[in-house]
């Protein structure tokens, strides 16, 4: 089952009035990376509706990962990109 609970994140924004959106996309970032290890547990054991089921959220949780990041400095993005989280 993926969290809704919020993450305590270990990565300090390069600029502090980025921290709120830093740890948003980190937090919409590790659901992400939940849901596909779930999918992929599910498309190993042969279940086509589980997989399909985690595959929507893979979508859902990347697009608003997406729109998060899209609102960051690139220098931001990088570091998150370059993180364990990613």
């Amino acid at each position: 089952m993926i969290s809704t609970k919020p993450y305590n994140i270990m990565l300090q924004a390069i600029n502090k009035k980025h921290q709120s959106k830093v740890n948003r996309a980190i937090n919409w970032l590790i659901k992400h990376n939940e849901a596909n290890t779930l999918r992929d547990h599910a498309d190993g054991d042969g279940d086509e509706k589980a997989c399909k089921k985690y595959d929507r959220i893979c979508e859902k949780t990347f697009d608003k990962y997406l729109e998060i990041i899209s609102e960051l400095p690139s220098r931001e993005v990088k570091q998150i990109e370059s993180s364990k989280y990613y």
